[in-house]
């Protein structure tokens, strides 16, 4: 009797389970495991440091466009959805930030830059969190950003948050 019910329980489960994933396969959902960026013994993944390269990639283009002054190009590292903090509110959505972030591609030169220090990914190969540096013209450490970024394709991190913060004073990184 009691491994029946046991059984019973154990293929409800099952049809449930798989219920709910043929729901999410047809919304589109990516329904595969996640795989983790390290193996059993403590090493890391090799496709944990390939993704950590694509995010440190995408961070190192979305600068170069500031530094170009290729506005054109910067929508391109936006998400859609993407929500930017800034000195003065929050920017919702990737048309918003390009409205604000204009006047910073405006001029020959750019009034600042900024580049990766720590990549790192999420276990589920999706997510990612990059920060650095920001540097005024002349080079000096003026603030430090943070930067999430979500896996839209394959190969292709869009920014989902951005936040730049000013240096404590008497901090220089």
């Amino acid at each position: 009797m009691k491994n029946d019910i046991l059984k019973a329980g154990l293929a409800a489960l099952l049809v449930s389970a798989s219920w709910i994933v043929a729901a999410q396969s047809a919304a589109g959902r990516d329904t595969a495991a996640p795989s983790l960026p390290y193996t059993l013994d403590g090493t890391a993944d090799p496709s944990y440091a390939l993704l950590q390269q694509q995010v440190t990639d995408s961070e190192r283009g979305f600068a170069a466009t500031m530094q170009r002054r290729d506005f054109a190009a910067l929508g391109q590292y936006l998400a859609e959805d993407a929500i930017f903090f800034t000195e003065t509110g929050t920017l919702r959505g990737r048309e918003a930030i390009l409205r604000d972030w204009r006047k910073y591609y405006e001029g020959k030169q750019a009034p600042f830059s900024w580049g990766p220090d720590q990549v790192e990914v999420f276990p589920s190969g999706r997510l990612a969190y990059s920060g650095g540096v920001v540097k005024n013209p002349e080079g000096k450490p003026i603030g430090r950003f943070s930067t999430i970024w979500r896996l839209e394709a394959p190969g292709q991190w869009k920014i989902v948050f951005d936040r730049g913060e000013p240096l404590p004073p008497g901090k220089s990184r």
